[in-house]
């Protein structure tokens, strides 16, 4: 089976959080899963930026990046976000590596609108890259910035990053692991199933709004180009990798309808 989780939020931000995650992700691949992660790390990046005395900008739940931002994006997301995952993937006993979109051009991008700046859209994913490291007991761990074959340098969204390599790698699974325990609906419940059509009634209706409706909009775009099965769930519970993998139901599980 192949499986890719998107690890996001505070999961990555807490040491305890993301060392727990890492043993019980090692589990899952030592247990025969080809399994790919891709993390994000906004929460570290508005702090860093704030730190410098830069004000993030989000538009539609997306990050305006400015040349200023995109030299943080390649230290916060490939730099220290990244390693310190790997870290913890390595003392969990799995053989890590730490990539980015740019390596092998694994991720090929194009600017996604003007105002977003170095913002990409994921045009091409090569997942050559993934194949060969996994069919060789390798773990990647994708940062969530992109490039083309111009030398440009783009932010993606992790959500997107995470369905544009479960596309190519043709997984059987997609779980985005999150800081919150589902989709919510109108009346504040979180829903079990939902289908793309429902997704899209959220969005529209104004239910669900920046980063979640950035989340449905990725794990639309992965339903409709081959992903067997989107979850949104939150990383916080323990062992929730396992229980999914094992039929469990847990947070909202998105299918074609």
């Amino acid at each position: 089976m192949r499986v890719l989780v998107k690890l996001g939020g505070a999961l990555l931000d807490d040491p305890v959080s993301r060392d727990r995650l890492a043993r019980e992700l090692a589990s899952v691949q030592a247990a025969g899963v080809e399994l790919v992660v891709v993390h994000g790390g906004g929460k570290q990046m508005t702090r860093f930026l704030a730190e410098r005395g830069v004000q993030s900008k989000f538009i539609d739940g997306l990050r305006v990046t400015t040349p200023e931002v995109v030299d943080a994006v390649l230290k916060v997301f490939a730099g220290s976000v990244n390693h310190e995952l790997v870290s913890a993937f390595v003392a969990a006993g799995a053989r890590a590596v730490g990539l980015s979109g740019i390596d092998a051009a694994l991720a090929e991008a194009e600017p996604m609108r003007e105002e977003l700046g170095a913002v990409g859209r994921i045009v091409r994913a090569n997942a050559d890259l993934l194949r060969l490291l996994t069919s060789n007991g390798y773990l990647p761990v994708v940062a969530c910035v992109a490039g083309d074959r111009g030398g440009r340098i783009y932010n993606v969204n992790a959500d997107q990053m995470a369905v544009a390599c479960a596309a190519g790698f043709a997984v059987d699974k997609l779980f985005f692991l999150t800081d919150v325990e589902g989709v919510r609906g109108p009346e504040g419940g979180v829903l079990p199933d939902l289908t793309r059509d429902d997704a899209v009634k959220l969005i529209a209706g104004g239910v669900a709004t920046g980063g979640m409706q950035a989340k449905l909009n990725a794990a639309c775009d992965g339903l409709e180009k081959g992903v067997g099965e989107v979850v949104i769930v939150s990383g916080a519970v323990p062992g929730i990798v396992g229980r999914l993998l094992d039929g469990g139901a847990a947070g909202s599980r998105l299918i074609r309808g």
